[in-house]
């Protein structure tokens, strides 16, 4: 059965991708109704992203989990900011603390590296590094003084405390080479951009081949999807809400350009779509792109909850298991969409 996320924004500034503006957005109460309202409303958990310049994002999802009682953070992390043994022993506690609800997503993308004293390299250099994390942190959930002298990391004698029985999954993103071969070989899930159903479908077949001829030990490697999803009751109504929204972000792009550094490879591949037209597929809209939309923001499924649904389920079709869906405001789209979209989705 598919797996079906939300996202709770841990951010500086509030009103992030046109979501309601409050002072206290980051306060614990307010990130915790969220939380709680993913619980009534039928989500597993919501991605919780990372960045310098934001609220710790290891910290938020530990208070939320202490707060609630099925809700599941996929915790946005980043080699370098986490050393390998002192994440592998925070995130035991936390998924010993939480009864294993926490999910990881190993984070390889750019970021203000200097300002919390890490630095990297070329992209080959990043994705190595972060593969010798992941493999080092599988490690020491698995195993009793492990020592390790890799090109990046190195442990002695280590043991984080409490064991794990069953270790926490790995999500991972990122469309370059070096990054696929990362994923095909240490990650649990890989997670897509909300590309055309045949960009998806050419992605996991190269993924799979690469599984097999790189050797993968791992059970195999599965697929989410992080998109965004406008729902609602007719299509028509839709449509008409979704270029109401794209016309207020071509009046003020600057809030939806949260991704000014040079684009990554698969933030490329979602900005190439525009040439292929504004709507692809029955309903995935591209036209967000043209005003400073980025990451899950960039292209949307809009339509009914059945028209969405229809949609998902072609991905579902192609592999896709884990599914990081959202729209703003948050909190109402979040019920919005647990009422309405979810139940068509469990049938």
């Amino acid at each position: 059965m598919s797996d079906f996320l939300w996202y709770i924004p841990n951010q500086a500034v509030a009103g992030h991708r046109g979501d309601s503006v409050s002072e206290d957005h980051n306060s614990l109460d307010t990130l915790t109704t969220q939380a709680q309202a993913l619980e009534e409303h039928g989500w597993s958990g919501a991605l919780v992203g990372a960045g310098w310049g934001r609220p710790d994002t290891f910290t938020v999802a530990a208070a939320l989990a202490a707060r609630t009682t099925s809700f599941e953070p996929l915790i946005a992390i980043r080699p370098g900011y986490w050393q390998p043994a002192q994440f592998a022993s925070a995130a035991a506690t936390l998924d010993h603390l939480s009864n294993g609800r926490v999910r990881v997503n190993i984070v390889s993308g750019k970021d203000n590296l200097a300002a919390y004293g890490d630095s990297e390299g070329d992209p080959a250099h990043r994705y190595a590094r972060t593969r010798e994390f992941m493999r080092l942190v599988r490690r020491l959930w698995a195993e009793e003084n492990v020592t390790f002298e890799g090109e990046y990391f190195r442990v002695a004698g280590s043991s984080p405390a409490p064991r794990l029985q069953k270790h926490p999954k790995l999500y991972f993103g990122g469309a370059s080479e070096a990054a696929e071969q990362v994923a095909a070989t240490e990650a649990d899930v890989q997670l897509f951009w909300g590309e055309p159903l045949d960009g998806v479908r050419e992605r996991i077949e190269r993924l799979r081949g690469l599984s097999k001829t790189l050797d993968r030990d791992l059970p195999p490697l599965e697929f989410g999807l992080r998109i965004t999803t406008l729902v609602r009751d007719t299509t028509e109504q839709a449509w008409a809400d979704a270029e109401a929204k794209v016309a207020e972000m071509a009046k003020s792009s600057a809030i939806w350009d949260d991704h000014k550094q040079a684009a990554a490879v698969g933030q490329k591949r979602l900005l190439d779509l525009q040439a292929r037209g504004d709507v692809l597929d029955d309903n995935l809209y591209t036209a967000p792109a043209k005003y400073g939309a980025a990451g899950a923001g960039t292209t949307w499924l809009v339509g009914s909850a059945r028209d969405v649904a229809r949609s998902l389920k072609k991905y579902e079709e192609l592999g896709i298991r884990y599914f990081i869906l959202s729209d703003t405001p948050y909190l109402a789209e979040s019920k919005r969409q647990g009422e309405t979209l979810l139940p068509l989705m469990k049938e």
